[in-house]
This record gives structure tokens, C-alpha cells and sequence, in this order.
């Protein structure tokens, strides 16, 4: 069994709000917890709503001991077996939106961070980036050698949190569904800013803490007469510790000094019955309530805005 140590969360990691702003939204299990989380056993983390930015956490936020014991599984047990398939178009809709944001001369330098099983890489690559990765999970590196032919020079076996890149290295970091696993988004995002070159861009995909179905599912949980939520997945696949809003963007932005380029919301998967998904789908692209959101970042030109972003990720 996964044994986890918890730390007080006493500021919000984007915003950097008190924990006075902190509205207790409900209960998350350690495992999938159904429609009658009450008649199941396990350990519950109490979920938090900054009211400030809108970022949605786990108060106390439960550390694991090694990254293997969530990520150390073989890569078809993690992801679904359509994943593996060869997709025609695979990352395309985001090297279109970095070119039409970011003005480069000659070949783009690009930073794949999770890179998972290479998939990204291997389109930037194809795209004709200079395209690198790094993934925390042996396992899934591994997958990217062998499945993907990804050279061991273009990608390494390392957490955002263990790497290392020269400042200005890049024009290009991608956190695709990466930054809600991360025990501190804030410190991450800093550091990636680091290592772009000014005008660079940070695209990152992550869940949104507005998404309407997990609201349904909470206003379900309230009528039933339990304390629990849908919100995040703390301790179980799959893992996820934050849910943003833009705001929460919005917030860390005006901290740190730099620009929100483009922010779009896709409505993605509704795991509703399909009599109802249609309405839902309409609904959610009409509200901006889907389940993900896309926020593209972009490093100023600023060396002042710059210096600030590097003491800043110092200090953290």
C-alpha cells in the first residue's frame, strides 16, 4: 500500500493567499469512491477552494515518499490502450497555436516536460523543433526509447523539480496534463520561464476547477447527504493535486511579471449518460465549463520582469 506523509498548506500556491481564504469544499477518498463514498473504506484528504483564485487543493496536501509509487507501473496500466495508437495529427492544434503566438528565426528549441512515452517529442521532432523531454517515471522513459525511438541525448530521466537546463535554452516548454501532479505548480512554472528566452511560451493543459461535472457531482454528494466531492484525485490514478482556474493564471501572472498569450477551455471527456451528454456538451462550451483548460504563457521581453522571475525561483 502507498504510505504518504501530509504538509499544511498555510498560502495558496498561485495566488499566495492566506489559508483564511480557504473554503473546505469536502471530502476526497484514496481510491475511485462511486456514488456512496460513505459505505467505503479508506483515507480521506479535506478539499480546499482558495476563494481568491479559484485553485482547488487538498488541505493537508498528501507527499509521497517516491514518485515510484504512483508512477512506477507499466504504461499500458496507466494509460488507455488508444493512447499507444499511431494519431494522425497528434500535438499539431498546439504547434499551429506556438507559431501563430511566437515570431522565431531559424529552428525552435522545445522542451517537453512529462514527456510520458515521447509522443510529443516525436511530433515536435517531426514539426522540425529541436525537441527535447524529461520524465520522472523509469518506465514510461524506457517506453519512449523503445517505442517511440526517442535518443537517450533527447531525453532524460528526471523530475521538473531534479533538472537542470542553461538559462535562455529554449523558445518552447510544453506541460501537457503535468502541472496538476506537481507539489508545487508555482516554483515549477518559475522555472521553466528561466530556462525560455525572452518572448518564449509555456503551453499548459491542466483540469479546470470549474468544470460543470464535477460541480453535478458535488450538488449529487450535497443531496445525498454527504460531505465527499468529485473534485481532484489526490491518492489515486490519476493523481491529480490541483484544479486551476484562470484566475489562477491571471494572479501568478501579475506576481511574477509576465504575460497570459491565449487561454481557451475544451470541454474533453463528461463521463455522463448519453441522453444527457449532448445538453451538457453545449452547455459547457457555452459557460466555459469543460473539464480542461489550455493556458499558453509567454516570458516577457522585460530583463527587469526577467530578473524578477529568477530571485523569485531562487528564493523557492
Amino acid at each position: 500500500m502507498t504510505s504518504y506523509s501530509f504538509r499544511y498548506i498555510d498560502r495558496c500556491n498561485m495566488c499566495d493567499s492566506p489559508s483564511d481564504t480557504q473554503r473546505v469544499l469536502g471530502k476526497r477518498l484514496n481510491a475511485p469512491q462511486g456514488k456512496w463514498p460513505r459505505t467505503r473504506i479508506g483515507v480521506a484528504a479535506t478539499i480546499v477552494e482558495c476563494t481568491v483564485c479559484g485553485l482547488v487543493f487538498p488541505n493537508p496536501l498528501p507527499l509521497l515518499g517516491r514518485i515510484e509509487d504512483h508512477y512506477a507501473v507499466d504504461p499500458e496500466h496507466y494509460w488507455k490502450d488508444d493512447y499507444f495508437q499511431p494519431e494522425k495529427g497528434y500535438f499539431q492544434t498546439q504547434i499551429k497555436r506556438f507559431k501563430a503566438l511566437h515570431s522565431s528565426d531559424g529552428r525552435p528549441r522545445a522542451l517537453d516536460v512529462g514527456a510520458g512515452i515521447g509522443k510529443c517529442i516525436r511530433s515536435l521532432t517531426d514539426a522540425g523543433f529541436e525537441a527535447f523531454g524529461i520524465e520522472g517515471s523509469e518506465s514510461f522513459y524506457l517506453a519512449a526509447i523503445e517505442r517511440n525511438r526517442i535518443s537517450p541525448e533527447r531525453i532524460s530521466l528526471s523530475t521538473i523539480e531534479e533538472a537542470s537546463f542553461a538559462a535562455e535554452s529554449f523558445d518552447f516548454v510544453t506541460f501537457g496534463a503535468v502541472l496538476e501532479h506537481l507539489y508545487d505548480p508555482s516554483t515549477a512554472i518559475l522555472k521553466a520561464l528561466t530556462w525560455l528566452r525572452s518572448g518564449g511560451l509555456i503551453h499548459l493543459e491542466v483540469p479546470s476547477s470549474k468544470w460543470l461535472v464535477s460541480r453535478l457531482g458535488n450538488l449529487f454528494y450535497r443531496l445525498t447527504g454527504t460531505d465527499y466531492v468529485a473534485n481532484l484525485s489526490p491518492m489515486h490514478p490519476p493523481y491529480h493535486l490541483y484544479e486551476f482556474s484562470l484566475a489562477s493564471f491571471e494572479r501568478h501572472a501579475a506576481r511574477f511579471g509576465y504575460e497570459i498569450a491565449y487561454s481557451r477551455f475544451h470541454v474533453a471527456q463528461t463521463f455522463m449518460p448519453r441522453l444527457v451528454e449532448p445538453l451538457l456538451v453545449k452547455l459547457m462550451r457555452a459557460t466555459s465549463t469543460g473539464m480542461q483548460m489550455e493556458v499558453w504563457l509567454r516570458k516577457p521581453f522585460s530583463q527587469l520582469q526577467s530578473d524578477k522571475m529568477t530571485r523569485a525561483h531562487g528564493q523557492g
